[in-house]
């Protein structure tokens, strides 16, 4: 019987996270979870390519945007389980133990990570632990947390949509809370914008941008002022 889940990485010249990220994986290709990895690319000019082919992964190329990368991997996975990811992403080594016993006891549900960020800082732990709250009470995790659920359950729901932003809010609204759970093995992801705009800063831009999407502002409108 082949392995359930087939894990979809969206990539765009991201060489400089993607090794750390395939690395995390291993757990979960040891316990017989891993049934492929396709790395959805959008354009890469630097290792991306060789890093991915290096991993054994399946490489594919096309228009850039995390919506349709997203898409076109959904597209070319054959594991009866999709697991999203982002390339900055790594997850803990408890991670295969966490979605064999989800795939086993909740199958009927998707799941997502609990949050962590890879920074020092004081206002890490914090962040995380709201991002962590939205998503447990509201069923709001963000795209950082990844996103695992069946094939079944995604095609049904109609999977992503190609929108410039917010698809990943966009997905787990049209799962719903109900059927979305939260693993206690974390996605330790890239903290390089929070750094970079200091974290009280991004964290209320990011929380605005929610907001407002919420409100009923267009996904194209709210593209035009995210970096």
């Amino acid at each position: 019987m082949p392995a359930p889940i087939s894990i979809i990485i969206p990539t765009l010249d991201a060489a400089d996270g993607l090794g750390p990220c395939l690395s995390s994986l291993l757990p979960g290709v040891e316990a017989g979870l891993v049934r492929e990895l396709i790395i959805s690319d959008g354009g890469s000019e630097d290792e991306t390519s060789r890093i991915a082919d290096a991993a054994g992964a399946e490489f594919i190329q096309g228009a850039p945007g995390r919506a349709k990368q997203l898409i076109r991997g959904a597209g070319a996975a054959r594991g009866d389980w999709l697991l999203f990811l982002h390339a900055d992403t790594v997850l803990s080594p408890n991670w295969s133990e966490r979605v064999r016993h989800h795939l086993e006891s909740q199958p009927g549900r998707a799941a997502t990570f609990t949050l962590a960020y890879r920074s020092d800082a004081r206002m890490a732990k914090t962040v995380a632990a709201r991002a962590n709250r939205r998503a447990r009470w509201f069923g709001l995790p963000y795209g950082d947390q990844g996103l695992l659920i069946s094939r079944q359950l995604y095609d049904k729901i109609g999977g992503y949509e190609d929108i410039p932003l917010m698809e990943d809010v966009r997905i787990v609204q049209a799962i719903g809370k109900r059927r979305l759970a939260l693993l206690s093995a974390e996605a330790r992801t890239s903290a390089a914008k929070y750094e970079r705009d200091g974290w009280r800063k991004r964290s209320w831009r990011n929380a605005w941008l929610i907001t407002r999407y919420l409100a009923g502002a267009s996904p194209h409108r709210l593209a035009r002022h995210y970096t």
